[in-house]
């Protein structure tokens, strides 16, 4: 329970904090600091290209502990100096380090952690943070915008948090903790890259509707304020998703799950298509929000299960691909909204290529299995 707890908090600054925190203080920042939507854009890209560099890297750190105490140092200080510099280019880097140490520690929490979890229930409880850093940094954000504090207030204070969360969980991550047990060899196997492809179209189909369903939303909802507590609630869902699928995962395999929650997302994304409107809209959000963190969950225990001892580089390898799909999928998106005047397109590819992979992951395990 111990290092399942760890674990959470691990991934609830470095995810909920160091990846996503920036969404619900962009408005703030707007608003007080005069950052335009297209800086916020680059922000966020950098960002993104971050969480890329962290994911390549991130394989050829073999002692996981060391990683994971740099990983969330370097969130927590990134974060606090989000609030004392205002120069744009400054708040980039901040945000490319940023994203390159959330991708240190989610890599080396899941190869640590989960080789010393007993029972997939606590797997569950460890990937529930992911959920609970966006619960904690979307209300903090909301509160503290009704108490008219500035971005620069907010960005310090979910700071002090992951710092004070990081002192907490210092002594549990041994800096002299390896991700696998027993000698590592660099020899890749040709059975990873069904696992890495298939990650890889999970970054690209989930990025579409992440970035581009909260515009079609405000021109259903005219309250503003109901945007606010919408990234809460969404974090909520993804945070009882891997509590509730750990329950399921006494019947299904890992793989099995992990290509289920691939196809309940593809049809998050496609719902807008069938269905006009709020309820297409809510239903995308709750497929996918129900959904991504669960592909996370399943997908790094796969990878432990198929990788053994190199866990951590394959699981490099297949955050590396998410990153590259989520930095490919906006860009496809805005290529087809250019030609052909709508967003239909770009669901309907990321809906038949979430679909695709969901499939393409279950021949696997029935041979495996005879």
């Amino acid at each position: 329970m111990r290092v399942a707890l760890a674990g959470l908090a691990a991934l609830a600054v470095a995810m909920g904090i160091g990846r996503f925190a920036f969404t619900p203080l962009l408005p703030m920042m707007q608003a007080d600091s005069g950052l335009s939507l297209i800086a916020g854009g680059w922000l966020a890209s950098a960002n993104y290209l971050g969480y890329l560099f962290g994911a390549l890297s991130a394989g050829f750190f073999r002692r996981s502990g060391r990683v994971i105490r740099l990983g969330l140092l370097v969130i927590a200080g990134t974060t606090l100096a989000m609030g004392i510099t205002h120069q744009t280019a400054v708040w980039a880097a901040l945000r490319l380090a940023a994203g390159m140490a959330s991708a240190w520690v989610l890599v080396h929490v899941s190869a640590w952690c989960l080789p010393r979890l007993e029972g997939r229930s606590l797997a569950g409880a460890m990937y529930a943070g992911v959920g609970v850093g966006i619960v904690v940094a979307g209300a903090l954000c909301g509160a503290l915008m009704a108490w008219r504090a500035a971005s620069s207030e907010a960005w310090i204070v979910l700071g002090a948090v992951s710092l004070l969360s990081t002192l907490l969980i210092w002594n549990v991550f041994s800096p002299s903790g390896s991700a696998g047990r027993g000698r590592e060899t660099r020899q890749w196997s040709a059975q990873w890259w069904p696992l890495v492809l298939c990650y890889g179209a999970f970054g690209f189909g989930y990025i579409i509707p992440a970035t581009f369903l909260p515009a079609m939303a405000r021109g259903e909802i005219a309250d503003p304020a109901l945007f606010g507590w919408a990234w809460p609630a969404f974090g909520a869902a993804a945070a009882a998703s891997t509590l509730a699928v750990a329950v399921l995962s006494r019947h299904f395999t890992d793989r099995r799950l992990w290509a289920m929650s691939q196809l309940v997302m593809a049809l998050g994304v496609g719902a807008p298509l069938a269905v006009h409107g709020l309820a297409g809209i809510l239903i995308a959000a709750l497929c996918v929000g129900g959904s991504f963190m669960v592909v996370t969950m399943t997908g790094m225990q796969e990878a432990l299960q198929v990788a053994g001892a190199q866990a951590a580089r394959l699981m490099a390898a297949m955050t590396a691909a998410f990153a590259t799909g989520q930095i490919l999928g906006p860009v496809f998106a805005s290529l087809l909204i250019e030609a052909r005047g709508g967003l239909s397109g770009a669901l309907l590819a990321g809906c038949l290529l979430l679909a695709t992979s969901a499939f393409a992951l279950l021949p696997k395990r029935r041979n495996a299995s005879g």
